[in-house]
């Protein structure tokens, strides 16, 4: 074939072409040439290519760059053009040197997909495959399986291709399910998921679970039954139930659902009614009830909507009148079926056996075959809720329809269950008590409770040890709810003598408790046995300790004292001094005022005061405020007002808390006042004011100073108000340190002071306000102590050592709002003395000594240059 002229080499080609015939099998000459022809049209390189590919056919590079070109060239024509045939012998050239090149073999495999070559592209992947080797085959299965997945491919071609891969990957099953299910070809899809779910080894690589799977398993079968043959659905769809718990009600509902589409509609009927009696949650139950339900609606429709169109409608009426009624029936027995869900979570679920019983309200049959069951089912030792209330239900079901007989036996094999608790069967020897009672069979009520609470002999006892197991009839009778009923029936229908009987063994059985001790007390007191009643009392008050003796005693004491009164007054005494001894603090305080209002009615005077004082002292400190209020106003009643100081002064130094000793102290000041004792009044203001912080105890201030207004005078009300400041000053969290720590200390730090909270700028007036005093005043203050004082000031001898609160910081008289209308008062000035200075004031003296160490003693010792100044001027 002639090459036309203008594909020839020019002028510009001849160095290229000089080096190439130096040197043909050079890739880089061809290369180079290659480039630097990058303009030139496509035929012309083509040329060069050839030639290039000529003498180098084994160069990827040069097959690659040429097969690329081709591809630009062929990118817009349509695939019918013939440039399609040249590119593919030419990609059928490059593989013969470039077979086991994978990139070539998917630029050509693509290039025949664009072509729509069937055919020639499945060959072509099958030749690509047995070219390569094994472990570049994952990349031609990819396109290969996207080509065998489009429209148009014969489905056979597609399952063979796909056979081949799992072959090769078996891994990717997952794949070729969705491809069987897309394709519709629900056999084999079944029977590979089958295979999936049957594999212990099987690893989805999409993430599934093999709980997702057997749904999918199941869907898949129920939805395309008639499709599907070969494989047990029912064994299955069934092993999913046993297995998944979890999804019980979508699997029994997909099973009916399989027989539904196989037409079995009777059959699927048995699998949902089984369904609804083995799922033990709510959910489950719900889900195939829905099912259920709208299934037979839809089969009942079904059916009529076809006889219907077969014949004359009118001769149907009677099975569609019976689907319609096993609708009505299955929707009648929801409840009844849901209670079955709940028991079979629970079957000793006491509660829903009663609901259940409810159910079946006017069927007496059922409600006694579900007694019964119950009663079979229910283990009392793992029961929820109290077990015997089911034998005494159905024992009040035979009463209630008069057969008093099976209710007898119905509680005699009742009381022979072994419960978890004594107290269940105390319930239903009780309950079968009152049962005989309704129907006035009073003996057998009695003997029921004779024989409840005997006492289980010894052989019983022994043979009971022999099994390591007690049961709970072996303590019934010390069961306290079965005494209490047996006392309640032997007071009402039995004799005293009786009664009395089973009051001591309640007593020998040590089970007794403080109301029963009252109650048999009254009961021997209504007989008029007070002796025999004051006895058991005795025994109560020894058998029980506080707090539970407390009512014991306040009747006991009440009922002597009302029975005897004075005639037994030493041994009425005794009791309460027995009583108060042994009771607590917080007890004690209603025993001793009964045991005061016995002095005062039947005793003397004195010994109800002595008995109010020994009150005062035992009860808590929280009572003794209101104690001593009543002692007091017993005191004042029976002695007197004036018999009453002792009282208040004992209560004020009695250690009460500071707010019950202001009270007092302030109940003391208005009697004191009352007796126009106005001095004594004032100085029990004074004391109480050291426990009275003005800002909290506004009142008790307010009452001295309308008392000061009344009976005092310019200096009592001035004295009243400086002490309100120094109490004031007293309970400030920022000076109550600072004016002992100046008068104790020879010198105080700038730091300390600080530290106390005062701010610099008032140190000056802090030390113009503190008036130093002397070492005999400070001992005497701190030798003082705190008592009753009287209110007028002392006068002494120097007017500068009043005895006044060295504590306290003077403030201007225009300061206080208190003291508008009080004139001035001048304050006499002292001289500082030397201690205050210490070494200081050595130094003033005699700087000179002071330097040299030298001490300065007595009048004799030289003067300092300042005094000698000082001197100099007055002379």
């Amino acid at each position: 074939m002639a090459i036309a002229r203008e594909l020839y080499p020019s002028e510009d080609d001849l160095p290229y072409e000089e080096e190439i015939l130096r040197n043909p099998f050079s890739l880089r000459l061809w290369w180079r040439y290659l480039v630097a022809r990058t303009s030139s049209p496509f035929k012309k390189r083509a040329v060069i290519y050839e030639r290039a590919l000529k003498a180098l056919p084994g160069s990827y590079k040069l097959w690659y760059a040429y097969l690329r070109e081709r591809l630009e060239l062929v990118r817009n024509l349509p695939i019918t053009h013939s440039q399609y045939e040249t590119l593919d012998n030419t990609f059928e050239r490059a593989l013969v040197t470039m077979h086991k090149m994978p990139r070539i073999w998917i630029m050509y495999l693509q290039t025949l997909i664009v072509q729509k070559l069937v055919t020639r592209t499945r060959r072509t992947f099958d030749r690509a495959l047995c070219a390569l080797p094994v472990t570049q085959h994952d990349r031609i299965w990819e396109p290969y399986l996207i080509f065998v997945s489009q429209k148009g491919i014969p489905i056979e071609t597609s399952l063979r291709v796909y056979r081949r891969y799992l072959k090769y990957d078996p891994s990717h099953i997952e794949e070729f399910i969705e491809f069987l299910v897309n394709s519709e070809r629900w056999q084999e899809a079944s029977e590979r998921l089958a295979g999936v779910l049957n594999d212990d080894q099987f690893f989805s690589i999409k993430g599934k679970t093999k709980h997702r799977l057997w749904l999918e398993l199941c869907e898949l079968l129920t939805k395309h039954a008639t499709e599907v043959s070969g494989l047990n659905v029912d064994a299955i769809i069934r092993g999913g139930i046993r297995k998944f718990t979890d999804e019980v009600g979508r699997l029994w509902t997909s099973l009916a659902d399989y027989y539904i589409r196989r037409k079995l509609p009777e059959k699927a009927r048995d699998v949902f009614e089984e369904g609804m009696m083995t799922v033990v949650t709510v959910r489950d139950f719900s889900v195939i009830f829905d099912a259920y339900s709208q299934g037979d609606v839809e089969l009942s429709m079904g059916k009529f909507e076809k006889k219907i169109l077969k014949g004359f409608w009118l001769h149907d009426d009677n099975d569609v009148d019976l689907r319609l009624a096993r609708l009505e029936h299955l929707m009648d027995r929801r409840p009844e079926l849901a209670n079955s869900v709940l028991l079979r979570q629970n079957p000793h679920n006491v509660e829903q056996w009663h609901r259940r019983v409810k159910l079946f309200e006017g069927n007496p049959t059922r409600q006694i075959l579900t007694y019964t069951e119950a009663v079979r089912t229910v283990d009392p030792m793992k029961a929820v809720g109290k077990p015997h209330t089911l034998w005494v239900a159905f024992a009040k079901l035979y009463e209630s329809h008069k057969d008093l007989a099976n209710a007898r036996v119905i509680f005699d094999k009742a009381v022979q269950v072994n419960y978890k608790a004594v107290d269940h069967l105390a319930s239903i020897w009780c309950e079968w008590a009152e049962m005989e009672l309704r129907h006035k069979n009073f003996k057998g009520a009695l003997d029921l409770m004779r024989r409840a609470t005997a006492v289980p002999s010894v052989e019983v006892k022994r043979r009971v040890a022999a099994d390591g197991y007690e049961p709970v009839q072996m303590k019934l009778h010390k069961s306290l709810k079965l005494w209490t009923f047996y006392v309640d029936l032997e007071e009402s229908l039995g004799t005293l003598e009786s009664t009395r009987a089973v009051y001591e063994s309640i007593l020998d059985i040590r089970i007794a408790t403080p109301q029963i001790i009252i109650n048999y007390a009254m009961l021997l007191e209504e007989h008029k046995y007070f002796e025999d009643a004051f006895r058991v009392y005795e025994r109560g008050v020894k058998i029980f300790k506080y707090p539970h003796v407390k009512e014991i005693w306040v009747t006991y004491l009440s009922k002597f004292v009302k029975r005897y009164g004075k005639t037994k007054l030493e041994r009425a005494r005794e009791l309460f001094e027995n009583a108060v001894e042994t009771a607590p603090g917080e007890c004690v305080k209603p025993l001793y005022l009964q045991y005061a209002k016995l002095e005062e009615d039947y005793g003397l005077a004195k010994r109800a005061m002595k008995v109010y004082d020994q009150a005062t002292k035992a009860v808590p400190a929280s009572e003794k405020l209101s104690m001593y209020e009543i002692y007091i106003a017993r005191a004042a009643e029976m002695f007197g007002v004036p018999k009453t100081r002792e009282i208040y002064e004992q209560a004020i130094q009695s250690g009460l808390p500071d707010k019950d000793v202001i009270t007092m102290c302030m109940k003391y000041a208005e009697l004191e006042k009352s007796l126009g004792e106005v001095d004594r009044a004032r100085a029990v203001y004074l004391y109480a004011s050291t426990f009275a912080d003005p800002r909290i105890v506004p009142d008790f201030w307010n009452q001295w100073h309308e008392f000061e207004v009344q009976h005092g005078n310019e200096d009592t009300f001035r004295e009243m108000l400086r002490i309100k400041r120094s109490i004031v000053s007293s309970f400030s969290q920022t000076h109550f340190i600072l004016p002992e720590l100046l008068m104790q200390k020879d010198e105080v730090s700038l730091d300390a002071i600080e530290k106390a909270g005062v701010p610099a700028d008032e140190m000056a007036a802090l030390e113009r306000q503190l008036a130093p005093v002397d070492n005999d005043v400070l001992a005497k203050d701190k030798a003082r102590t705190v008592g009753f004082v009287s209110a007028g000031v002392e006068s002494q001898s120097d007017a500068g050592k009043r005895n006044v609160n060295q504590e306290e910081i003077e403030l201007p008289e225009e300061s206080d709002d208190d003291e508008e209308d009080v004139e001035k008062v001048e304050i006499a000035q002292k001289d500082v003395p030397s201690a205050v200075f210490g070494g200081l004031a050595k130094k003033r003296d005699d700087p000179e000594k002071a330097e040299d160490g030298e001490e300065v003693k007595g009048a004799d010792a030289p003067l300092g240059a300042l005094e000698r100044m000082k001197r100099r001027k007055k002379d």
